[in-house]
């Protein structure tokens, strides 16, 4: 049953703050892309996190449908039947739901997990993002608690953010422009949020940010200060007692010095999301197939080409290997290599 359960995935999560290591969350936009992350995770014998945003399902339901929920429905549906025939466990989560589209992207999926529940079934997807942080904090806060309110009730988790990730990226409330203050959330918001979140009788994750900016940037563009998670874990603790503690994500990891993600592990960081540098890796061996295959991938001068050079299958399963290498280089990173629950026989309701 690699598809995690509730306790599974709390378990996942509670592990990797215990044992200072994070998951690879990946964007996958197709059953190819979700292979690719289900091999990845696989090779590593990795746990991880497999995520769709908006953009993603309204991608996967074709270019006549155009309909997010359909397509991020029939990527948890293929994820749960293929996922069965692997040995780590799959969390299934949704990425950046702005608050415009909470009634129309969300809610049907909630919709659909609490009609499988009652079917004595497994949530569709373990968890979900509502990224209101282009709102004010309260405001943010007042849409995104009854939101949890109602997941928690089928033990779905919620993610949930304050201040913006810089950059711009599929689905994310982040822009080009967003002012430098911006993107370094105060422990005062970090207190406010636990404040807020924590008498739900449930579990969530918090993406605080610092610095942090989606998309991929040459070396020294990107300011991260990780040191404001430490500061925010202090502050919460202070405020709270020591055993408060945000399961913290990392937003933007793409193209991160491997020095900064392991100084995030130590102050509560268990999920790094992972989108750029995955697709550069399924893309760059497509291009190299046609560049160094062009005469046979295409009917040249009336010639026939090379059927085999054009089957969409040649390439793509060299997009699929290279992602899966990526992802499990992420892996590394994370320190989540060889740390699968399942395969360490120590996960509840196994």
């Amino acid at each position: 049953m690699p598809i995690a359960t509730p306790e599974q995935y709390k378990q996942m999560l509670e592990s990797a703050q215990e044992g200072n290591y994070a998951y690879p969350a990946i964007n996958v936009t197709s059953m190819i892309t979700a292979n690719a992350a289900l091999k990845g995770f696989a090779d590593s014998k990795s746990d991880g996190i497999i995520q769709v945003s908006t953009g993603g399902g309204k991608f996967a339901s074709g270019l006549n449908v155009g309909d997010m929920v359909l397509g991020a429905i029939s990527i948890a549906e293929h994820i749960h039947r293929v996922a069965d025939r692997y040995d780590v466990l799959i969390a299934l989560h949704t990425d950046h739901c702005p608050p415009d589209a909470v009634d129309t992207f969300m809610i049907p999926l909630i919709e659909e997990s609490e009609r499988r529940v009652a079917e004595g079934k497994l949530p569709l997807f373990n968890s979900h993002m509502l990224d209101a942080s282009n709102l004010p904090l309260k405001e943010n806060l007042d849409l995104s608690v009854p939101v949890y309110e109602r997941m928690a009730k089928i033990n779905q988790f919620i993610e949930v953010e304050a201040g913006v990730v810089g950059g711009e990226e599929d689905g994310a409330a982040g822009s080009e422009d967003t002012p430098e203050d911006k993107l370094y959330t105060t422990p005062e918001e970090m207190v406010e949020v636990y404040r807020r979140m924590k008498d739900v009788d449930g579990t969530f994750m918090f993406a605080a940010t610092f610095g942090n900016v989606h998309g991929h940037y040459k070396p020294g563009v990107v300011k991260l200060r990780p040191e404001i998670l430490k500061k925010g874990q202090e502050a919460i603790k202070a405020e709270f007692g020591p055993d408060a503690n945000f399961h913290l994500v990392f937003h933007g990891g793409s193209g991160s010095e491997k020095s900064q993600i392991t100084e995030t592990l130590e102050y509560g960081v268990i999920k790094m999301n992972v989108d750029t540098d995955t697709q550069y890796a399924f893309t760059r061996p497509i291009v190299d197939h046609m560049f160094t295959g062009y005469e046979g991938a295409l009917k040249i001068d009336g010639e026939i080409g090379n059927k085999k050079q054009y089957d969409p299958r040649a390439y793509l399963k060299a997009g699929e290997k290279a992602m899966a290498a990526r992802i499990a280089e992420a892996c590394d990173d994370l320190q989540s290599t060889g740390k699968s629950l399942l395969q360490s026989g120590a996960t509840v309701g196994a």
